[in-house]
C-alpha cells in the first residue's frame, strides 16, 4: 500500500495561477493523498477559483479552508500540516500553487525515492516557469552571513545539476517532508509570517540530524514571486530583511552571530543608500529595526 501524503498549499491572491496548478495535480497517477488548501486572501477570488477547479477536476480528497485574515504563510502552512499529521499522513508535501509539473509520475517517483531510501526531506530540481533556466537545484547556507544560495540559479541545466546529492538548503515551495521531522523539531515558526520561515525550518531540521536530499530527476516549474509583487516590492523588502535578522538572532551564537549580524546591517545600509525609491529605503530601515525586536 502506498504511504499517504498530505499536500499543503497556501493561497494568497492566487486565482491566476490555480488553473495550471490543478491541471498538473489532476494528471498525477498517485492518488493516495489528501489536499489541504489554506486561503489567506483578503477577498474571495482565490477561494472561488479553487472551488471552481476542484469541481472541474472532480477532486474529492480535499479540504479547503478560508481564513478570515492573512495569518501568514508559516501559520497557514502549519494549519495544513497539523491536519495532515492528524489524518495519519506519512509524508507532507509542502508546495506552492504557482508551481506546475508535467511528469504524471512525479508524486509516485518522489515518494518512492523517499520510501525506498528512508529519506526524510526531498526536494526536486526547480526551473523558472517561463524558461529552461534553473531556479534552484538545491542550495547552501552561510552561517557567517545569514544567507542562502540556490545552486544553478539562472543557469541552463547541465550534468552538474543532474546527480542526486545531499544539500544544506532548498526552499519549501515543493518539498516532501516525512512526519518524523515534525515530530522531532515541531512546525514552522509563525513569527516569520513570510520569507525565511523555510530557511529556519530546514536549518533546524539539519541541525537535528536530518538530511535534505536533492532529487535531480524530479522537475517542477515555478512562477517566482507571483503573489508578493517580486523580490524588490516594499512588501518583500520588509519581510526578507526583518526576518533575516530574526533568523540570525534566533539560530546562531557567538562569533557567527556577531559576524552575520554585522554583515547584514552593513550591507543593508549600503543597499539603502543605492535605492532610488524612498519608500523602499524606509521599508528597509523599518525592517532592520523590527528584526532586532522580534
Amino acid at each position: 500500500m502506498n504511504p499517504r501524503v498530505g499536500l499543503v498549499t497556501v493561497l494568497f491572491n492566487s486565482a491566476d495561477v490555480l488553473p495550471g496548478f490543478f491541471q498538473s495535480l489532476s494528471a498525477q497517477s498517485y492518488r493516495d493523498y489528501w489536499l489541504y488548501i489554506i486561503d489567506n486572501s483578503l477577498d474571495e477570488l482565490s477561494f472561488e477559483s479553487a472551488k471552481k477547479e476542484i469541481e472541474k477536476y472532480n477532486i474529492s480528497n480535499v479540504t479547503l479552508i478560508k481564513n478570515d485574515k492573512n495569518v501568514g504563510v508559516a501559520a497557514a502552512n502549519n494549519q495544513g500540516i497539523v491536519l495532515a499529521l492528524e489524518a495519519k499522513c506519512e509524508y507532507v508535501l509542502v508546495l506552492n500553487n504557482d508551481i506546475e509539473f508535467a511528469d504524471t509520475e512525479l508524486f509516485s517517483s518522489m515518494v518512492a525515492v523517499a520510501d525506498a531510501n528512508n529519506e526524510k526531506l526531498v526536494t526536486p530540481k526547480i526551473y523558472f516557469y517561463d524558461s529552461d533556466l534553473i531556479w534552484c537545484a538545491g542550495g547552501s547556507l552561510s552561517e557567517w552571513r545569514g544567507v542562502v544560495r540556490h545552486y544553478g540559479e539562472m543557469q541552463p541545466d547541465s550534468e552538474k545539476y543532474s546527480s542526486d546529492c545531499y544539500v544544506q538548503y532548498a526552499p519549501t515551495c515543493f518539498m516532501l517532508v516525512h512526519r518524523d521531522v515534525f515530530d522531532r523539531i515541531g512546525l514552522m515558526d509563525e513569527k516569520y509570517f513570510v520569507y525565511y520561515d523555510d530557511v529556519d525550518f530546514i536549518y533546524r531540521s539539519t541541525q537535528a540530524g536530518f538530511k535534505l536530499k536533492y532529487w535531480a530527476e524530479g522537475e517542477v516549474r515555478h512562477k517566482v514571486s507571483s503573489s508578493t509583487g517580486g523580490d524588490e516590492s516594499p512588501f518583500s523588502v520588509y519581510y526578507t530583511n526583518r526576518n533575516r535578522i530574526y533568523y540570525i538572532r534566533k539560530n546562531f551564537k557567538g562569533m557567527k552571530k556577531s559576524v552575520a549580524i554585522s554583515y547584514t546591517v552593513l550591507t543593508r545600509i549600503v543597499k539603502m543608500a543605492n535605492f532610488s525609491n524612498l519608500k523602499r529605503s524606509r521599508k528597509m530601515y523599518d525592517a532592520m529595526i523590527a528584526g532586532f525586536f522580534m
